[in-house]
């Protein structure tokens, strides 16, 4: 039985720039039950930044609340349920520019939500499209992911990195050492655009910890792909408890 819709929202301009990181680094971060859902035999990480419109939680806008951008370094997982693997995704960090949003996140995810300065460029030409998302903590300086693309949209590859990367429904959070935190994400399959530059220039140890800094800082991405997004629903948390 489907749980609830908690939040619904439109997401829009999925910038994922993607790197492979030793799986070591993220056995801290990993959700009890669950275990690394691997590409290739490769352990995947993400920085994405993306736009939330139209934001309703309860199906209640919030005034000052629907429109905001969000940063997040995420990775992949999956979990078996004793009949099917689910693959999810799991959290290092997630930045947004609302501390009202960052803290419903937290209470009722056990998400890793902090807050920051932050804005958005998104431009929309011809033959191309420019999208940048900027973010700035506490006694740091700016940090940016830029992305030009093609503007015209591909269907995703079933099978490719691609499909791997947009293709986990499902978002797993650690409540304590014996429960995990399950959530269903909603949308359709997602189209892509055809990536012609990008870059990264984030503060990887400030922000995400010192271990990731050898598989981010200063090294090209395994892949990187502009999503278009779509109409998202997410669904009220259940909890996946041990003996």
């Amino acid at each position: 039985m489907k749980q609830k819709v908690f939040l619904s929202a439109t997401w829009e301009y999925l910038a994922m720039m993607n790197y492979e990181v030793d799986p070591a680094i993220l056995e801290p971060y990993l959700p009890p039950f669950t275990s690394l859902d691997l590409f290739e035999g490769k352990a995947l990480v993400s920085v994405v930044g993306f736009l939330f419109n139209d934001t309703k939680v309860m199906g209640i806008q919030w005034p000052g609340h629907t429109h905001f951008e969000e940063v997040n370094l995420r990775f992949y997982v999956k979990y078996f349920d004793g009949q099917n693997w689910k693959r999810g995704v799991g959290f290092v960090s997630e930045i947004v520019p609302k501390k009202l949003i960052a803290t419903m996140a937290n209470v009722l995810y056990n998400e890793h939500y902090s807050t920051a300065r932050m804005f958005h460029l998104n431009k929309e030409e011809k033959n191309h499209l420019l999208i940048e998302y900027n973010w700035k903590m506490k006694n740091q300086e700016w940090n940016s992911i830029q992305i030009k693309a093609e503007n015209k949209l591909t269907d995703i590859i079933p099978d490719s990195e691609a499909a791997f990367i947009l293709e986990h429904y499902f978002g797993y959070n650690q409540l304590n050492k014996n429960t995990t935190i399950e959530y269903a994400v909603e949308h359709p399959r997602w189209q892509i655009y055809p990536v012609q530059q990008y870059s990264l220039k984030a503060a990887i140890a400030q922000l995400y910890g010192q271990a990731f800094v050898p598989f981010i800082e200063a090294v090209q991405p395994h892949s990187v792909f502009l999503a278009k997004g779509s109409n998202v629903i997410v669904r009220k948390p259940v909890k996946i408890k041990g003996v």
